[in-house]
C-alpha cells in the first residue's frame, strides 16, 4: 500500500511524539543510514535541542507521522548515521512518498531563507495564517512559494522512432526529451510547439498530455506531453543542445533517471506501441 501524506499549514503544530526530521545543511537534505539503504530521520522532540534550531517548519504527516523541517547552520554537526545528499543524489534511495516530502520541504525551506522582505518595498515581511504565503505589513504586498511551469515533450513519428536531445554536460549517451520553461502570456501547447521549433526546428502535431511531477530544482512543474512529428529536417539551437537525433525504439540510448517524468514519457510510450503490436 503507498504511503499517504497529508499536508499542514502554518500556524499548524505537531502532534507530540515521533516525527519524521527532514533538516537541510548547505542546501543538502540530512537522513538516516540504514543497513537496507537510507531513510528519513524518525526523532521525539528532543531533536529539537540537540540540532541547536528554534525555527522548525511543520509540513504534515506521512502515514500519521509528523513531518517537520529546518536549516541548520552550515557547521552543525551530524550524528555517526546521518550523511547529507542531493535530493537528486535520493532519487533511487528513498521510497517515494518519503521523496515527495524531501522534495516539498526543500521547497519550504528555499522559499524561507529568500523571502525574509518585502520585494516591493523593503521592508521585513510577515507570515499569512493559513498557507505559506508572506504579506508585507507597510506596503501590502503578498507572496507565495512560486511553482515554475516548464514542458517535456516527446516526439515520436507515430510509430518505432523517438526524437531525442543531449544536453552539453550530460553522460555522453543520455539523451532525453525536449524540455522548456512557460513564458508569461503562453500556454502549456503553445510553449511546446515553440521549444520545439526552437530547439530542434521540426513542427509537430497531435500534443497529447500525459502527466505531472514536481521538480524542486528549485521549484519547477514539470508538465509532459507526446506529440506527433510533421516534417521538417532536425536542426538543433547549439546555445541548448549538442545533438538531437531519431532512435529507434528497441535500440535506445542512456535515459533520465526511472523517477524522472521523462524517463516515464519515453518508457511508456515504448510500452503501448509495443501493445498495439502484440495485439
Amino acid at each position: 500500500m503507498n504511503s499517504i501524506f497529508l499536508r499542514a499549514y502554518p500556524p499548524a503544530q505537531p502532534a507530540s511524539g515521533p516525527s519524521y526530521w527532514l533538516p537541510f545543511r548547505n542546501g543538502e537534505v540530512i537522513v538516516q543510514r540504514q543497513e537496507q539503504g537510507v531513510t528519513l530521520i524518525r526523532a521525539d522532540e528532543t531533536l529539537r535541542t540537540q540540532l541547536g534550531t528554534s525555527e522548525f517548519y511543520y509540513l504534515g504527516t506521512l502515514d500519521g507521522i509528523p513531518c517537520v523541517t529546518c536549516e541548520l547552520d552550515s557547521k552543525q554537526e551530524l550524528l555517526p548515521t546521518w550523511y547529507t545528499s542531493s535530493l537528486r543524489g535520493l532519487f533511487d534511495l528513498l521510497e517515494n512518498s518519503a521523496y515527495t516530502v524531501a522534495a516539498y520541504a526543500a521547497q519550504i525551506i528555499y522559499w524561507q531563507r529568500t523571502n525574509r522582505y518585502c520585494p516591493s518595498c523593503g521592508h521585513a515581511i510577515e507570515a499569512t495564517r493559513g498557507t505559506w504565503g508572506h504579506h508585507c505589513p507597510r506596503c501590502g504586498h503578498t507572496g507565495y512559494p512560486p511553482v515554475s511551469p516548464a514542458i517535456l515533450v516527446l516526439i515520436h513519428d507515430g510509430g518505432e522512432r523517438v526524437l531525442l536531445a543531449h544536453k552539453p554536460g550530460w553522460p555522453a549517451k543520455r539523451y532525453s526529451c525536449i524540455a522548456g520553461f512557460v513564458e508569461p502570456g503562453e500556454s502549456l501547447e503553445e510553449c511546446v510547439q515553440r521549444e520545439v521549433y526552437e530547439e530542434v526546428g521540426v513542427e509537430i502535431t497531435a500534443i497529447t498530455y500525459v502527466g505531472s511531477q514536481p521538480w524542486p530544482f528549485p521549484h519547477q512543474l514539470m508538465v509532459g506531453y507526446t506529440a506527433r512529428y510533421v516534417g521538417g529536417p532536425v536542426r538543433i539551437d547549439a546555445q541548448e543542445l549538442d545533438d538531437a537525433a531519431w532512435f529507434q525504439i528497441n535500440n535506445l540510448p542512456d535515459l533520465p533517471p526511472k523517477q524522472s517524468l521523462a524517463h516515464f514519457l519515453i518508457t511508456n510510450w515504448v510500452a503501448t506501441q509495443q501493445l498495439s503490436k502484440d495485439d
